[in-house]
C-alpha cells in the first residue's frame, strides 16, 4: 500500500504543479484552489508513505518522478522546449530511481 500511496502522492503533486502554472501567480481562483488541494493531498499521502518507506528513498522517488512528469507536461501542454541536456538529465533521474529500486536494500520493497 505505501507504494500505491507514493504513486498517488506523485500524481497529486504533478497536478498541483500544473495548476500552479495555470494559476498565474495565484491570480486565478480555480487553478489556485486546485493547487492548494493537490499539494495537501500529496503531502498527506507522502506523510503516510514515510511511516514505512525511508524518507530519503521516498523523497528521492517523489521529487525525481515529479520532475520527470512535470517536465513532460510542460513539454506536451505548455509548449516548453526540452533540449538534449534536459532530456539526458531526465533520463539520468529515471535511471537513478531504477538503480535504487533494483539494487538498494533500503527501499523497503
Amino acid at each position: 500500500m505505501p507504494w500505491l500511496y507514493l504513486v498517488l502522492a506523485i500524481l497529486a503533486e504533478t497536478v498541483g504543479t500544473s495548476a500552479l502554472k495555470l494559476s498565474e501567480g495565484f491570480t486565478r481562483l480555480v487553478p489556485s484552489v486546485v493547487t492548494a488541494l493537490a499539494y495537501a493531498v500529496s503531502f498527506y499521502l507522502l506523510a503516510q508513505v514515510l511511516r514505512t518507506i525511508p524518507v530519503g528513498i521516498a523523497y528521492a522517488i517523489w521529487s525525481g518522478l515529479g520532475i520527470v512528469f512535470i517536465a513532460t507536461i510542460g513539454w506536451l501542454w505548455f509548449g516548453q522546449r526540452l533540449d538534449a541536456p534536459a532530456m539526458i538529465g531526465l533520463v539520468l533521474i529515471i535511471a537513478g530511481i531504477v538503480v535504487m529500486q533494483v539494487f538498494s536494500n533500503t527501499t523497503g520493497h
